[in-house]
């Protein structure tokens, strides 16, 4: 990249063909497991799945606390300073890094022999990454044609809000939410709900029932299981439509 080295965990079919590609955004804690994992789930049903580091200028970060049941614990749940060290990567990273190494990383898809070159893209973004996922798809709306926010953050803000950035988008958007996730509250919801279908999005969405934040995260010590089914249960189709349009 031209801001240093990015690790990535990439992972697709092993029967020799291209695939359509879907970047995975991560979330405040930073590349592990089980985002590799998610992205093993992707690659199964036809794709070439990278799970970019967007956290490279600062090093390799990762953060995992787990409880007694070995599920990692939720911020929410950390104590002040381990929270605040959890947090304190994120300071540093701006949308627009994010935006610009996208950028990159559509070149270095384009390039590898089993990814489709020039093809339409998914994405999938969790937490901050639901977030990044809002912005990329507005910045490259020819690139992007179908896209998750799982429990994003900061979708509507004051000034620049990502939502905006949405409504440049020629993608299909699906937004999973947690009833309880004090991130979504369900004045922000609606007024999603209410702007994205004014533009040229396809836009469709989900608030579970008794989930929290981090809910769609399988290690996670709020991992909602029902809910994460269920989004996966649009996600596949949604996929499918937009990135295997000649298979319809």
């Amino acid at each position: 990249m031209a801001s240093g080295a990015m690790d990535i965990f990439i992972v697709h079919p092993s029967h020799p063909a291209t695939y359509p590609a879907v970047i995975i955004y991560m979330d405040v804690w930073g590349l592990r497991e089980e985002l590799f994992d998610i992205a093993r789930r992707v690659a199964t049903v036809g794709y070439y799945c990278a799970v970019p580091n967007f956290y490279y200028r600062q090093g390799k970060i990762r953060h995992e606390f787990r409880n007694e049941r070995n599920q990692m614990i939720t911020l929410d749940r950390l104590d002040e300073e381990t929270r605040n060290r959890v947090l304190a990567p994120l300071q540093q990273l701006t949308d627009s890094m994010v935006i610009e190494d996208t950028g990159e990383l559509l070149e270095f898809i384009d390039a590898d022999p089993a990814a489709r070159n020039g093809a339409p893209l998914g994405c999938i973004g969790y937490c901050m990454g639901g977030r990044h996922a809002f912005r990329v798809i507005g910045h490259y709306p020819a690139r992007f044609l179908a896209s998750a926010s799982l429990h994003g953050t900061d979708l509507i803000t004051a000034v620049d809000s990502p939502h905006l950035s949405v409504l440049k988008a020629k993608a299909e958007v699906y937004c999973g939410f947690g009833e309880r996730d004090r991130h979504t509250p369900p004045t922000m919801v609606n007024t999603l709900a209410q702007t994205l279908p004014a533009s040229s999005v396809t836009y469709r969405y989900e608030v579970h029932k008794g989930a929290d934040h981090g809910y769609a995260l399988p290690e996670r010590d709020v991992y909602d299981k029902r809910s994460a089914n269920r989004d996966w249960e649009i996600i596949f189709p949604m996929f499918h439509r937009r990135l295997y349009p000649s298979s319809m």
